[in-house]
């Protein structure tokens, strides 16, 4: 039996996530108490977007939802408040993730004083405006369109905790410590299938709800920060090389698949519900 074994959202794109016990999952990703998934992003005053593969101490940076706003702490930092209403008021700004333009709200400047403090870099806070779609590319999706926010290429990432198992016993075995899930931030964790055996599902479903894996999520640099200190340490990928570079992906190592919601947009599944596994043949 598949079950869900953990949802996560990360308001905030490459800062720490919220573990929640419902989602609600959307065409653009997860929303859980009105918090959308990668709703927010640092950028360069230029507008390149910012992760902790520049700046390891955004994992640092904690959001937690309270009432109408999102309060983000962070070590030496005051809290600060990013209330839930969004400003129409709030001036425009074109920013870049990979090759994608977008046009984002600037949250001014008291934001980004408090997360150049945060980082330890100069940068700017910008949200999702309401009023802006993102397509997906659809080379993966067999032509079905897709939306996400801030998230790198697609809005929703699948990971077994198979896989994970899987990876901890080979870092054991290297005489290496495990790794907590967190290094690799999916949004939906899976409990009761073998190890990768996400890559090859055709759909989950429960609800009314079908979310589809599309492309293998190759992996950064990201998974060897420790997340509790922002500190850069031993890399996985050293170990995941030897049985995880795909082919399909011009020998990316690969860990997790990207998602999108095919059927039942906007439908809610909790933690511990059992999920209908169709397998790709």
């Amino acid at each position: 039996m598949t079950t869900i074994a953990e949802l996560v959202i990360y308001p905030i794109k490459s800062c720490a996530g919220i573990s929640v016990p419902e989602a609600q999952f959307g065409i653009s990703g997860l929303q859980a108490e009105g918090v959308h998934d990668r709703e927010w992003m640092l950028v360069t005053r230029e507008g390149q977007f910012l992760t902790q593969r520049e700046y390891p101490r955004m994992a640092l940076v904690t959001p937690r939802i309270d009432g109408d706003a999102v309060e983000v702490t962070a070590p030496g930092m005051p809290p600060l408040r990013l209330p839930l209403a969004h400003d129409p008021a709030a001036p425009g700004m074109t920013v870049q993730i990979w090759d994608h333009s977008v046009e984002a709200a600037d949250c001014g400047d008291a934001a980004a004083g408090w997360f150049a403090g945060a980082i330890g870099g100069a940068c700017r806070l910008v949200r999702f405006p309401p009023s802006v779609h993102r397509p997906t590319s659809t080379k993966w999706t067999g032509g079905i369109p897709a939306e996400t926010r801030f998230a790198d290429g697609y809005p929703i990432l699948v990971i077994g905790q198979a896989s994970l198992d899987d990876l901890n016993a080979k870092l054991k075995q290297a005489g290496r410590a495990p790794l907590p899930m967190n290094r690799f931030r999916p949004n939906l964790v899976v409990d009761g299938l073998d190890a990768f055996e996400e890559d090859y599902v055709a759909s989950f479903e429960a609800g009314g709800l079908a979310l589809c894996p599309v492309k293998p999520c190759a992996r950064c640099p990201i998974p060897a920060i420790d997340q509790a200190t922002g500190v850069p340490g031993p890399d996985p990928l050293d170990i995941l090389q030897a049985y995880r570079a795909n082919p399909r992906m011009e020998g990316a190592v690969c860990m997790g698949m990207n998602c999108i919601v095919t059927l039942g947009a906007g439908q809610v599944l909790r933690v511990g519900q059992q999920l209908d596994v169709g397998i790709a043949f």
